[in-house]
C-alpha cells in the first residue's frame, strides 16, 4: 500500500469533500528561500485505486536534473511506477479528485524539470478555473487560512 492510500485510512479534514486543500512547490532554502508554488481548490472526491506498477520511464544518459520538460511530464504522469525487474505488482494509493480554484506556477526555464506545476500547467494540462484533476492524496496539504 503506497503511502497515499494509508493516508485514507483516517484522512484528515482537507481531504474531506468540500474542503480546500493544496498542492505545494518550492520554498527549499534558508538564507534566501525560493518561492513557493502552489496549485489549490476544493476537494470533489477521495478514494483508493489499484494500480498495476509500469516500468519508470528513463531517458538513457540522463540524469532528471537534466530532462526536458516532456521527459520530465512522462516520468510524473507514470508515477508510482517501478525499477526494471519489479513491474507488475498492485499497489493501492489514494486519489484525490480536485477542482482547481487558484494556483501560482515558476516560468523560469529552470523550473521545467523541477515540479509538476509550470507555466500555467498542472503537468501537461493547462489550468483553468474549475478544471478537475485527479493526484495522489500524499500530495496535497491543507490550503493556507
Amino acid at each position: 500500500m503506497h503511502a497515499s492510500a494509508r493516508l485514507l485510512e483516517t484522512p484528515p479534514e482537507f481531504l474531506q469533500a468540500g474542503a480546500c486543500a493544496a498542492y505545494r512547490e518550492g520554498g527549499a532554502g534558508a538564507l534566501f528561500a525560493e518561492p513557493v508554488y502552489y496549485m489549490q481548490g476544493q476537494v470533489l472526491e477521495v478514494g483508493r485505486q489499484t494500480r498495476r506498477l509500469e516500468a519508470c520511464p528513463v531517458v538513457p544518459g540522463k540524469n532528471i536534473e537534466r530532462y526536458s520538460r516532456a521527459e520530465f511530464v512522462r516520468l510524473a504522469l507514470a508515477y508510482p511506477c517501478a525499477t526494471p525487474g519489479n513491474t507488475g505488482q498492485a499497489m493501492q494509493i489514494g486519489v484525490v479528485r480536485l477542482q482547481v480554484t487558484q494556483w501560482d506556477t515558476p516560468h523560469a526555464r529552470a523550473a521545467a524539470n523541477a515540479g509538476r506545476l509550470y507555466r500555467g500547467a498542472w503537468l501537461d494540462r493547462e489550468l483553468k478555473p474549475g478544471i478537475e484533476i485527479e493526484l495522489e492524496a500524499d500530495l496535497l496539504g491543507a490550503c493556507a487560512p
